[in-house]
């Protein structure tokens, strides 16, 4: 059974949701933070969701366990990905969408947001989910392999509001695969909006304030 993900209702009725993944190593309270500085967006309304990627060895890491949404086994962004386990994740994501959807927020009102493994899960479910959701959030990510395949069924039929941000120091994700990933979805006809911040692999709050107003332009058009 999944474990239950925290979750964060602002602005009163919910009328969008916005499902956060976080980065390998941590878990969905590593974001819960960030809702507080979410004014324009938060005021409209929306069910912030964080769920807990399983544990599972890291091959990057030595095999260590611990919360990951696939494995990795370098992020040379020309290795196979872990398809399994980014299969396995996808399901989850795909439940949370449709939880949403059954508590009264369609799909085109659902975002899937996140950092760094995060994005890259996020990245890769939204190209494949049949329905046309309200966009996507990629941060000090990269694309997987397998997301830019043939399989991606939504990919076709649906091109979405993606923003997506970058550290020009990163050291852990390099920002040439943060770049590819952008060029890789803009050539599947995304509309991508992008950001590079003086920063290593983190959040700084201009991007924040950046987020905050993609969300708000995104959510009251969607």
């Amino acid at each position: 059974m999944d474990e239950a993900p925290v979750e964060i209702v602002t602005g009163g009725q919910v009328t969008a949701s916005v499902i956060w993944l976080h980065g390998l190593g941590a878990d969905g309270h590593d974001f819960e933070p960030v809702v507080g500085e979410l004014r324009r967006s938060g005021a409209r309304g929306v069910r912030f969701i964080f769920p807990h990627a399983p544990v599972r060895p890291i091959t990057l890491n030595g095999g260590m366990p611990m919360r990951g949404w696939f494995d990795i086994k370098d992020l040379s962004g020309a290795a196979p990905s872990d398809e399994a386990g980014l299969r396995e994740s996808e399901g989850l994501v795909r439940r949370l969408i449709d939880n949403e959807n059954s508590r009264g927020v369609p799909p085109e009102r659902v975002i899937v947001a996140g950092f760094s493994q995060g994005g890259a899960t996020a990245l890769h479910v939204v190209q494949r989910y049949p329905r046309r959701l309200a966009g996507v959030i990629g941060l000090s990510c990269w694309l997987p392999p397998l997301a830019g395949g043939a399989d991606a069924e939504g990919a076709a039929r649906h091109t979405l509001p993606i923003f997506m941000a970058h550290g020009s120091y990163d050291p852990v994700v390099p920002l040439q695969l943060g770049r590819a990933a952008r060029d890789c979805l803009q050539g599947l006809g995304h509309q991508v909006a992008w950001r590079e911040y003086p920063m290593e692999h983190a959040v700084c709050m201009e991007e924040i304030a950046a987020i905050d107003a993609w969300l708000a332009e995104v959510l009251s058009s969607s």
